[in-house]
């Protein structure tokens, strides 16, 4: 009866996990997604309490309190604008946990004072799962330290590249999957489990090494799926029915995303695995600033602007994160709005550091789903807009990537932001994105430069058009 109530309560987790990882596909619903999700991993642990096998309670009780003690502090306190780092630190200690489990199975099987020495069948269909969770664990780990540390920026964010670099990637790959089949063969072989980990946490820190920030939301997506399939590896290895369905869920919505914003980015996987965004050394387009002059405006002239403007579209980018600046961009539109104008925001996939950056950003100081555009949802309309006001983006923006061939940007989709009959660019300088080239946006005719922090800069407009 006590195994019944556990599958039952399994099943009913499971079903919590899909409903909230169907309700986070509309903003509207992403809370109540998360609670759900919540309330099933609630069900999960209990139902995991329920197994006869467990025999006292004291280490998972010691879990809770403290994951709770080091994970309310994270959700609670940790800025949005630090959020993705945040993401990143969490796959690493989700797959820690599956790494560790797999590692502690092994040797419950066959180090231990009891090994347990399966018989040669189970043997082998168990280390399929244990080698499978432990590679892709270990490698998620490490992966995701280095995506922790580019975000965090105490490691560069620029693509760390040298000579047969993909030709040592391929080589520890090729060993690590050696070593996996070795073991899958002959199970008992602690040298070659031990060398599978050690190889596996180096291949994760050689894979992000190359990757520019540019790529980040990507990578970060990816370390998601591959955390998700370490999980339901576990879930194989230890006959764990919750974990076999939440790891497959959360690694397909990460492979799928990860999809999503590689289209997005106009990369493939082999790009964004392999190649380098960027150079450090500057702007590598076929096109330079030589000759071209960009025009500032002053706080005064651009409230002057959108006070009296009808349609005003908001494109918030990085830029808008590091200053902060989200309550005083909702501040804004509701000026222009009181003066009789229509504002929209225009969301690009890969604005920010990670998947829908800026739509927690905005929705954190209230801005309404509603006026949250998709980019295919409103660059169509961008040529009947009055003034669009670019915070802090840059690379989503970029005409280069549909005029420049030699632009390592191009064939990108991007915000079509120069239909636009006036454009506003707030940035601290005229430094390239994290592609590193130029922007040509910067140069239209069109466009006016307003530069200083996006929060200050905008906190003095909104003076200004309360004055008007």
């Amino acid at each position: 009866m006590q195994e019944i109530l556990s599958q039952v309560t399994y099943l009913a987790a499971s079903v919590l996990f899909m409903l909230g990882l169907r309700s986070l596909t509309r903003p509207d619903e992403a809370r109540r997604g998360m609670q759900l999700a919540a309330l099933g991993m609630l069900l999960a642990i209990i139902g995991t309490m329920l197994h006869r096998e467990i025999l006292t309670y004291t280490w998972i009780v010691t879990g809770l309190i403290v994951g709770t003690v080091v994970g309310y502090p994270l959700g609670k306190f940790v800025p949005m604008t630090a959020m993705p780092q945040r993401i990143a630190f969490s796959h690493m200690f989700g797959a820690l946990a599956a790494t560790l489990v797999g590692i502690g199975e092994f040797y419950h099987m066959y180090q231990g004072d009891h090994p347990t020495n399966p018989s040669a069948a189970d043997a082998r269909f168990k280390m399929a799962a244990l080698g499978f969770e432990v590679l892709f664990g270990a490698l998620t780990v490490s992966g995701s330290f280095m995506a922790f540390g580019k975000l965090q920026e105490f490691i560069t964010g620029r693509p760390v590249t040298f000579k047969g670099q993909n030709f040592l990637n391929a080589l520890l790959f090729l060993v690590a999957v050696g070593c996996f089949g070795w073991l899958v063969y002959e199970p008992s072989n602690v040298l070659a489990f031990y060398v599978m980990v050690a190889i596996a946490f180096a291949i994760g820190f050689m894979l992000v090494l190359p990757i520019g920030g540019a790529d980040m939301p990507v990578v970060v997506s990816l370390l998601n799926s591959y955390a998700g399939l370490a999980a339901s590896a576990t879930g194989f290895a230890i006959g764990n029915n919750v974990l076999i369905i939440a790891g497959a869920l959360d690694g397909a919505s990460g492979f799928i995303l990860s999809i999503v914003m590689s289209k997005a980015m106009n990369r493939s996987f082999g790009n964004v695995l392999f190649g380098a965004f960027g150079s450090a050394g500057g702007a590598v387009s076929g096109k330079t600033s030589e000759g071209l002059t960009a025009r500032s405006v002053t706080a005064e002239d651009a409230a002057v602007q959108l006070a009296f403007a009808q349609k005003v579209v908001i494109v918030p980018g990085y830029g808008m994160a590091v200053s902060q600046a989200q309550h005083q961009v909702r501040e804004l539109a509701e000026l222009i709005e009181k003066k009789g104008g229509e504002v929209r925001y225009a969301i690009h996939p890969v604005a920010g550091r990670m998947p829908g950056h800026m739509n927690v950003l905005l929705a954190e100081a209230n801005v309404p789903y509603d006026r949250m555009y998709d980019m295919d949802e409103i660059n169509e309309s961008f040529a009947e807009v009055d003034v669009a006001v670019v915070i802090g983006a840059n690379d989503v923006v970029n005409p280069a990537a549909k005029t420049d061939p030699a632009s390592p940007i191009y064939g990108m989709p991007i915000l079509r932001v120069n239909e636009a009959r006036q454009i506003i660019v707030l940035k601290r300088s005229m430094n390239a994105g994290f592609a590193g080239i130029e922007n040509e946006l910067f140069y239209d005719d069109k466009t006016s430069m307003l530069f200083g922090d996006a929060k200050g800069s905008i906190t003095k407009v909104i003076s200004e058009i309360k004055q008007l």
